[in-house]
């Protein structure tokens, strides 16, 4: 038996398990969920033939050909602490019916395992690491609506803060309870909080920060930590956001990406008394995430309200460029790092509405492209600059997609990286692009409440 399964009987009998839920989460990113009775043989039942589902509905293929599987991965067992009934939660792999139970190529965990595979087969490095930064606000009150003569939202939320309210203390920061309470959740399903704090926003925006791990188990990570937040905050009546922009005129919720590569054990991208401590490889992995910048922003930033962030001016992370410690660029370089083994960069564009499975992986394919062909950000002209962007005039750079069509255009056009390795196919990127520009077909026809402010009557 091996260690997952071994780990899995050991949950079933601590806890008296009652039923199996195996969640997955759909093109999109949203979270599904089946629960099966727990009963002897369930697993090895469950590892042969899995359980049937509508993919079409999970907005996967065509309704003629939809039928597919969900088999338990086992190595990802939890103990649901949400549910009444004893409970194990466990992510699965998504497979076709046909009798070799073929892996789905547009299951975002089997696109993560494919360009992790792909990475090693490459001999660039062995291992790719993660450390995402969540951000979300917390509003105690939340209504909106949507219909043919109306439409609103409303947003009610408990503090209130004059200005700036980055790492805001208590009493002022009254969800700082929440956030140890959550972290604490983290740590009981083996997801490890770097820290957590107050963020920006002056109306309850929250960021909680996790330690780095590999591409497929962080991504899972992120799934769960999405699932245990929206859930705590049911528990105390609250209401969470991941939307890029809830509020007008507040920070907007960013998934700021850290990352680094790995071989025999070392950091890829380390060379002491270089530009920032990155060598050759490092640099060149920021040439591919730069180079393609704009058609990563179609699973980096795949929402409508995606880009009311990414407004140039602020400091938002808009200009196609890497620096130290600029939080204007696309890329940052964090200065503070004083461990050869944690040197990295920060890709700052990602927000909470992207499927992380795909996140991910695009931006590593990205990045080893840049590597495969040697590319060199600064004979590309791609930086670094180490001052703000918009107080220098001299400086000249290009500025990501202002809207998520523009973000689909880039893809349509520049993909060949993504399919190295077969990591996405073209029916997956085809799949994307089609029900992304539903979205932006659905938001150029709804009118907006604040053009009645500018338009009813003229």
């Amino acid at each position: 038996m091996n260690a997952s399964m071994e780990n899995t009987n050991r949950i079933i009998k601590e806890n008296d398990i009652k039923f199996i839920d195996l969640k997955t989460i759909d093109l999109v990113g949203r979270l599904h969920h089946i629960t099966i009775p727990y009963e002897d043989e369930i697993l090895e039942k469950l590892t042969k033939d899995g359980v049937g589902v509508d993919g079409s509905s999970y907005g996967f293929s065509k309704v003629e050909r939809s039928d597919m599987i969900l088999i338990p991965d086992f190595s990802t067992s939890v103990l649901d602490p949400f549910r009444t009934a004893p409970t194990l939660s466990v992510l699965t792999g998504i497979y076709l019916t046909d009798k070799n139970q073929t892996r789905f190529s547009q299951d975002g965990r089997y696109i993560a395992q494919k360009a992790e595979d792909f990475l090693k087969e490459s001999g660039i490095a062995d291992t790719s690491m993660w450390g995402p930064e969540l951000e979300f606000y917390i509003f105690s009150k939340v209504e909106f609506d949507t219909r043919t003569s109306f439409s609103f939202y409303k947003l009610e939320h408990q503090e209130e803060f004059f200005a700036n309210a980055y790492h805001a203390a208590n009493p002022f920061d009254i969800y700082d309870d929440f956030r140890d309470e959550i972290s604490l959740l983290f740590k009981q399903l083996d997801i490890d909080v770097k820290y957590h704090h107050h963020e920006v926003g002056e109306r309850g925006q929250q960021e909680i920060e996790t330690q780095f791990d590999a591409l497929l188990p962080i991504s899972d990570k992120i799934v769960l930590a999405k699932y245990l937040l929206f859930n705590l905050a049911r528990k105390h009546n609250l209401f969470i956001t991941f939307m890029p922009k809830p509020m007008f005129k507040q920070a907007g919720n960013g998934l700021h990406v850290h990352q680094y590569l790995l071989k025999n054990g070392k950091n890829a991208f380390y060379e002491k008394g270089k530009y920032a401590n990155l060598n050759k490889t490092g640099l060149s992995y920021i040439a591919g995430l730069l180079k393609h910048a704009k058609a990563l922003c179609a699973f980096t930033n795949p929402s409508t309200n995606s880009y009311k962030r990414l407004v140039p001016g602020f400091e938002a992370p808009v200009a196609i460029t890497f620096g130290q410690a600029n939080r204007s660029a696309t890329i940052r370089i964090p200065s503070y790092v004083n461990n050869p083994e944690e040197t990295r960069i920060e890709y700052r564009p990602p927000d909470g509405t992207a499927n992380p499975y795909m996140l991910m992986s695009a931006m590593l394919m990205a990045g080893l492209d840049g590597i495969i062909n040697n590319l060199d950000p600064i004979s590309e002209g791609l930086g670094p600059i180490d001052t703000n962007i918009y107080d220098n005039k001299n400086v000249h750079v290009n500025f990501l997609p202002k809207n998520l069509e523009e973000a689909l255009d880039a893809l349509s056009e520049d993909n060949d990286f993504l399919k190295r390795g077969n990591v996405f196919t073209d029916e997956l990127i085809q799949q994307w692009i089609n029900i992304k520009h539903k979205d932006v077909e659905s938001i150029a026809t709804m009118p907006h409440p604040y053009e009645y402010k500018m338009y009813f009557n003229l």
